[in-house]
């Protein structure tokens, strides 16, 4: 606090008292008297320092103490070390005397240490040789062996012969590592405190030097300040400074005392707040305070003024300025101020409107940080509470929270947002449907187009009517006034937003609702941003989820899972797919279309449907990639041609593998694609050497090439893009052995693998798509599979029937012996006239199908045609797609296999038709 003092002309140090204090002025006294504030203060700080003192020789004793303790231990440590670790030491611990050739050793190594006792111990706990001055060998130690034996180093305080003691132990160890022994040695506390006690006079003598160097600074001061208070006790000097203290700041005038050299002395609160004073003003020169320099040249002037006005930042200020000298004191002003217009009425408004600007302008920035409708809704209720609003609620179209077009007409509003000074508002929660009356404010306004203002929501009946039961619990939660404002983007009204008024005394006005419709104007244009985006998201997951696969096949090749995440920030291109093969092959596709949005995902579709029309075409995997790239630089050229900027799909990425469990081959082609992931069936996880191609579109000359596994059963093969693993926050490396520990764990089914693998990568909002799949293989019984080695001679054909028919009763499939005995028959009539060896037949029977193929190292390939009457062949193949469920040609690196499929559950033939019949009608008009 700071008193309003006039410094008296006699005396250079004196301070500034009142008139009344020199009516008592004395003689400056010769001694400190303890009835004065002064000798008090002595007193005081005399206690202080000898306290201070006393406490810092204890702490320095018990430092030395500390200090001493630990070198000791360290010493006792060192010398420990330096004899378990010299050499010959374990050569005399297996001499058969020991004790003779360690205890000179001892002996000799105590009197150069500085220790107080040195010993070696066996690992029984007795001393082999132990130092004169603690006793003789063979006495035994009291420490506790068993760390000494684990090979651990032990420091210890205890009591031994000596006394008590701080001591080591180290153990002695064989090359092996074995523990044979132990050395031990020590320092007594007796040694330590002797230490201690060499350096006590030096940090006594310190402290006294101390305590008497301070002690006279104190009186020496105290002295100085006896004269200037002029011996007053602590009472006259509180009394005189309260006096002073609240004459001065109470009055609402501006007083003001600076120097003759122009430093301000003295500010009172109301000059201060008139001036704007920084807080450090006092003791600084007047010129050096920011003052109008018209300002600062009157205060410092040597004349007199008299409520003469100048401007102070938006102020007018009457300024009254007297001289201190004619009255006693030195050369000085004393200044008072007033405000003398009402310019402090207009800065209020003023800086409510710089407020409201610099509102807006954060509203700007703290609204629409995201594109989530409900998120922007809760920034605008967050970012008008309190500055503006006590309470702010949001209500939205329900089709806006889902990102449809708003309907018009509708009073229906579900709130999205809401945000108050307190938590305990009687609102409707977030979440709830709100439906408005016809004549409520908020239905008017949202008609409208226009915002309402109640002023007094006591007199709002309209208002009241709405919710009569939660109105009254408003009104009594204290909140007195409201301006509804609709949420207007684009011509059509999203929503609502309501701002409240309880804690703030005073009621919105006409200049709030403009204040309020412009903030919602901005927040309206974010959430209608909002609304789009999620439109947008909505349809690009929507149209991605319909083109992904929606349930895999069930396969006796593979057991698979799969999981598909897309990304929080935009719905991507990853695509997966599962596609049965013939001859209980199966492919494994997993891809990445470069992009995001709904391009992205129609082009994943487009490039997953021609994956399909090629697999159906029996292609290998480079030959299909080879397709599949052709087909992307063209989509990319038509683009191109479009002119559709930002659209072009080069750099795609793609992995196609074929598994075959006859053999238990899986063939591999990746087109800068991550290589799978292949766990054993003892749980060892790899990730095999995929020969890499160029991404998908890029045009490049050379091949695609491939990679050939052979799984056992029971193997996993994880197939996933590049979001499962790629993260901006680790590295690659980091990313593959945590894939590595989820996919070990052999005991998991397929479905919690894929969750592990989801839980270990992925954060909670991943940024880009995942797409992961997992299969488990399974081998075909070799029971369930024949082969023959055909002949080029016509008539091997009935052999191979009779073998055909022989085995088809051994699996049981008697009734499938008449189509299957006529498909092979024609197959392999056609390998010996048209084919070329080796021809080879193969059956397969799995649970749902019989497969017949025929394999020659041929590669035409045959035709199907229906025959005339007249022509003695051309029926072949027309029978086979008669009787079998579908047929086709594969080709491979040494000719090709015509192969014909049966049903197992679903009949040879169709209902009711007789297999002769269908043979029969192959020669009729």
């Amino acid at each position: 606090m700071r008193g309003f003092r006039i410094r008296s002309s006699s005396s250079p140090d004196a301070p500034f008292l009142d008139t009344g204090a020199r009516s008592r002025r004395k003689g400056s006294p010769s001694v400190l008297s303890v009835r004065s504030v002064v000798g008090q203060m002595f007193v005081l700080q005399v206690v202080v320092v000898v306290l201070l003192a006393i406490g810092a020789v204890v702490m320095l004793t018990l430092a030395a103490q500390r200090e001493s303790t630990r070198a000791a231990g360290n010493q006792s440590l060192a010398v420990a070390q330096g004899l378990a670790s010299s050499p010959g030491l374990v050569d005399a611990l297996r001499s058969p005397n020991p004790t003779t050739v360690l205890q000179p050793r001892v002996e000799e190594a105590w009197r150069g240490s500085g220790v107080d006792f040195l010993g070696v111990l066996n690992r029984d706990g007795i001393y082999y040789a132990l130092s004169s001055s603690a006793g003789h060998p063979g006495s035994h130690t009291a420490t506790d062996m068993a760390p000494l034996l684990a090979g651990r180093t032990v420091r210890e305080e205890g009591v031994g012969s000596l006394g008590p003691q701080i001591r080591a132990y180290v153990p002695i160890k064989e090359p092996n590592g074995s523990v044979i022994g132990a050395v031990g040695a020590g320092i007594t506390i007796e040694h330590v405190s002797a230490m201690v006690t060499a350096q006590l006079p030096a940090v006594v003598g310190a402290a006294v030097g101390a305590v008497a160097v301070t002690t006279g600074g104190a009186a020496v001061l105290s002295r100085r300040l006896l004269r200037q208070t002029r011996g007053l006790g602590p009472a006259e000097i509180t009394r005189m400074y309260e006096h002073n203290d609240a004459v001065l700041h109470s009055v609402r005038e501006g007083v003001l005392i600076i120097g003759g050299d122009g430093q301000l002395l003295l500010a009172n609160d109301e000059a201060r707040r008139l001036l704007d004073l920084p807080a450090d003003a006092e003791g600084r020169h007047v010129t050096a305070l920011g003052l109008e320099p018209s300002m600062a040249a009157l205060l410092i002037s040597e004349r007199g003024a008299t409520d003469e006005v100048r401007l102070a930042g938006d102020r007018l200020l009457a300024v009254n300025v007297r001289p201190t000298a004619p009255y006693g004191g030195l050369a000085g002003n004393a200044v008072t101020l007033r405000d003398t217009t009402e310019l402090q009425a207009l800065a209020g408004r003023a800086e409510a409107a710089r407020g409201r600007l610099k509102l807006l302008y954060e509203a700007g920035v703290r609204i629409g940080t995201t594109l989530d409708v409900a998120r922007t809704a809760q920034e605008l209720a967050e970012v008008a509470v309190p500055r503006f609003a006590d309470v702010v609620t949001v209500e939205l179209l329900e089709p806006v929270l889902r990102g449809d077009e708003p309907p018009e007409g509708s009073t229906e509003m579900r709130r999205a947002a809401a945000s108050g000074v307190r938590q305990d508002s009687p609102f409707h929660p977030v979440g709830e449907l709100i439906t408005f009356t016809p004549i409520s404010p908020m239905a008017s306004d949202a008609a409208s187009g226009q915002a309402v203002l109640e002023v007094d929501l006591r007199a709002a009946d309209s208002w009241q009517a709405q919710h009569p039961e939660q109105a009254r619990q408003v009104l009594d939660y204290g909140i007195h006034s409201l301006i509804s404002v609709p949420l207007r983007a684009r011509g059509v009204v999203l929503g609502l937003a309501d701002f409240w008024r309880a804690e703030t005394l005073e009621a919105f006005g006409e200049e709030d609702r403009s204040f309020a419709e412009e903030l919602a104007a901005r927040a309206a244009v974010a959430i209608d941003n909002a609304r789009r985006y999620t439109r947008e998201r909505t349809m690009a997951v929507t149209l991605q989820r319909s083109l992904l696969p929606r349930e895999l096949p069930v396969l006796s090749a593979l057991e698979v899972s799969h999981r598909y995440l897309p990304a929080q920030a935009g719905v991507g291109g990853d695509w997966f797919d599962v596609i049965p093969l013939p001859c209980t092959r199966v492919a494994l596709v997993v891809g990445d279309v470069v992009g995001h949005g709904v391009h992205a995902a129609a082009t994943m579709g487009r490039l997953r449907t021609a994956v399909h029309n090629f697999s159906a075409l029996d292609m290998a995997p480079d030959e299909l990639l080879a397709h599949l790239d052709e087909l992307v630089a063209r989509i990319d050229a038509d683009e191109a041609a479009a002119e559709e900027e930002g659209q072009q799909i080069t750099g795609t990425t793609c992995l196609y593998a074929i598994y075959d469990p006859v053999s238990g081959v899986c063939t591999i082609a990746r087109a800068g694609q991550f290589g799978p992931a292949l766990v054993q069936p003892d749980g060892t996880v790899t990730f095999p050497d995929i020969p890499v191609s160029p991404p998908l579109g890029l045009g490049g000359t050379l091949p695609f090439e491939t990679a050939t596994l052979r799984l056992p059963e029971g193997s996993r093969l994880a197939l996933f893009t590049d979001g499962l693993i790629e993260d901006r926050n680790r590295d690659l490396d980091t990313s593959l052995d945590l894939l590595r520990d989820a996919l070990s764990h052999r005991d998991r089914t397929l479905e919690q693998t894929c969750q592990d693998v989801i839980d270990a990568l992925l954060p909670e909002r991943p940024r880009d798509d995942v797409a992961l799949l997992i299969a488990r293989t399974r081998l075909l019984n070799p029971d369930q599979v024949a082969n023959w080695d055909i002949p080029s001679d016509p008539r091997a054909v009935s052999r191979v029937r009779t073998d055909v028919a022989r085995r088809l009763e051994t699996w049981g499939l008697d009734r499938l012996a008449f189509t299957t005995e006529l498909i092979v028959s024609e197959l392999v009539t056609n390998a010996i006239r048209y084919g070329a060896q080796p021809i080879r037949l193969r059956l397969l029977h799995d649970s749902n199908n019989l497969i017949c193929e025929v394999a020659d190292g041929s590669s035409t390939s045959p035709h199907l045609c229906r025959a005339a009457a007249t022509d003695e062949g051309g029926r072949g193949l027309f029978l086979i797609a008669q009787f079998a469920r579908r047929w086709g040609t594969r080709y491979t690196a040494h000719g090709k296999i015509i192969w014909a499929e049966q049903a197992l559950h679903e009949g040879a033939t169709a209902p009711g038709t007789d297999p002769a019949d269908i043979l029969l009608d192959q020669w009729d008009e």
